[in-house]
């Protein structure tokens, strides 16, 4: 396939009080009470919440799986081509975004115009879709039934200010942000979860390179040696070619950081771009949103002085 370059996509509409959201399940089963106290979290907002008809249900005999393919992919296709629905949240990750992703009709979801998306975790593989077959720009943030989402305040209100006053958050980072590999880069945000992006490369529809693009790169439960396995297989596969810069999260649960930050030094260490590490979004227990689809700029002093990620536009319109 031709090399082609990473774009900045179409920016959905801020939500006001009173807009209407639906939630969907894409990926795995929801806990009742967690999206109950998620729900009332919205409310509390002022947004009218709106849950699709499947998320509550769990497949037959996959019980990892919150409901058959079809009805999932059903759910976030009638949702996304609702004209009363002003925003699309998921209720949590799993596993399952992989199965349903192509029951989607990408055709109408263009047609039916951007959207305020929120997901991460298997969610990366819609970002990914949405980036690549509508053009759209999504928020890799917290979901509704999740418990930095319902236990940590931080995590919440960043989301909340992107929804409804995204001018308020164009600079993002944590204190714990580091210069991996110092430098400033510019480029349009792309990624998530780094294990979906290994699983999508080479698949229909993935990015073929990444000329244009800066990479944000989280995961949750990979041991070193997996995640060296992860990124190798991205580094080879090309997808990874032109990458101005990458931005790296939480890694829960994959071990001791010293062990996960040298896999990371050596895997993009080669790359010759500044690279930033613990940005402050993903897994861990706050969780900041990242807009993904529009042009931003990182910078990693290398005098040690205080690493962010800017955003040149509000991620929603």
């Amino acid at each position: 396939m031709a090399p082609w370059r990473t774009a900045p996509a179409d920016r959905p509409s801020r939500l006001r009080p009173g807009s209407r959201v639906a939630v969907v399940a894409p990926s795995g089963p929801v806990p009742a009470d967690r999206l109950e106290a998620g729900l009332g979290v919205l409310r509390e907002w002022g947004l009218e919440p709106v849950v699709a008809p499947h998320v509550r249900d769990v497949h037959p005999e996959l019980d990892y799986l919150a409901g058959t393919d079809a009805d999932r992919a059903a759910d976030l296709q009638a949702a996304w081509c609702d004209p009363a629905v002003d925003a699309v949240l998921c209720a949590r990750g799993g596993y399952g975004a992989h199965r349903m992703v192509d029951l989607v009709d990408w055709a109408a979801v263009r047609a039916a115009g951007p959207k305020a998306f929120v997901g991460y975790s298997d969610i990366t593989v819609l970002h990914e879709a949405f980036a690549l077959r509508a053009g759209f720009a999504t928020l890799h943030g917290p979901m509704v039934a999740t418990e930095a989402f319902l236990k940590d305040e931080p995590t919440r209100e960043h989301l909340r200010a992107t929804l409804f006053e995204p001018e308020t958050v164009l600079t993002l980072g944590l204190d714990t942000a580091a210069a991996l590999v110092p430098g400033r880069a510019r480029g349009v945000l792309y990624g998530g979860c780094v294990s979906l992006l290994a699983a999508d490369a080479g698949t229909p529809h993935s990015r073929t390179d990444a000329r244009g693009g800066l990479l944000v790169v989280e995961d949750t439960g990979e041991e070193p040696y997996r995640l060296d396995g992860i990124l190798t297989r991205l580094l080879r596969s090309g997808a990874l070619e032109g990458v101005s810069g990458v931005v790296c999260g939480s890694w829960q649960e994959c071990g001791p950081y010293e062990k996960i930050r040298a896999v990371l030094a050596d895997r993009f260490g080669t790359l010759g771009i500044p690279v930033i590490e613990e940005l402050g979004f993903g897994h861990g227990p706050t969780a900041l949103t990242l807009p993904l689809g529009v042009e931003a700029v990182i910078d990693a002093p290398a005098d040690g002085g205080r690493c962010t990620l800017t955003v040149e536009v509000p991620a929603l319109r």
